[in-house]
């Protein structure tokens, strides 16, 4: 990717930061440990984001 991007692109990719985090912890305890993974998450190796 090049140095400067636009700005469309940017807050993309800042969106695309902040979602793949994991579930939070008082997610897990507030469901008794049914919901543990988020279905949304995303490895960058494995998956190419189309921007």
């Amino acid at each position: 990717m090049s140095r400067n991007k636009e700005t469309g692109r940017k807050n993309r990719l800042m969106n695309r930061i902040k979602a793949n985090r994991r579930v939070p912890g008082w997610v897990m305890m507030r469901t008794d440990r049914k919901v543990t993974t988020n279905p949304k998450r995303r490895s960058w190796r494995r998956s190419n984001l189309k921007l």
